[in-house]
């Protein structure tokens, strides 16, 4: 099996919040990151599909199409928005960097023909990602985006 993996970029704002808390446990638990106005970040995607060499393309997957279906389920979606007020997935749940993977592996799961989702990595900043593996899917985890806000 090999393994390819294509970047893409959007900018979204978020704000870190959970309506069942007091102003002051979010402002206590997510500090600045709580402010209601949100803040943005230039993030950075990267999404790595597995699968065989076709022997007549030479190709795991059509880099065209990968990078069509990054734009359609990702990049159309996200890309200068207030994720929190316009992104369905995070309209109950904090759109953390790990959350935010999370949602986008939904996104694309099955959606790469001739490949298998092996990662989504998503950069907040260049210090800061987070890896989603496709793992707990199934494990009772929300079918609808990342786990739910709880108090």
């Amino acid at each position: 099996m090999i393994y390819l993996t294509r970047k893409a970029e959007f900018s979204s704002a978020h704000f870190y919040r959970n309506p069942a808390w007091s102003e002051e446990k979010n402002r206590e638990v997510f500090g600045k990151c709580a402010n209601t106005n949100g803040h943005g970040h230039n993030y950075t995607l990267e999404v790595t599909v597995g699968g065989e060499v076709d022997p007549v393309t030479g190709f795991v997957v059509d880099l065209k199409l990968l990078k069509d279906i990054l734009e359609q389920e990702v990049v159309s979606v996200y890309d200068h928005r207030h994720l929190n007020h316009e992104v369905p997935e995070f309209a109950n749940v904090v759109p953390t960097t790990e959350n935010i993977a999370v949602a986008i592996w939904r996104r694309l799961d099955g959606k790469i023909p001739n490949a298998k989702l092996q990662r989504v990595r998503v950069y907040e900043m260049d210090d800061l990602f987070a890896d989603f593996y496709g793992e707990g899917l199934n494990d009772g985890i929300s079918d609808t985006a990342a786990p739910e806000l709880v108090a």
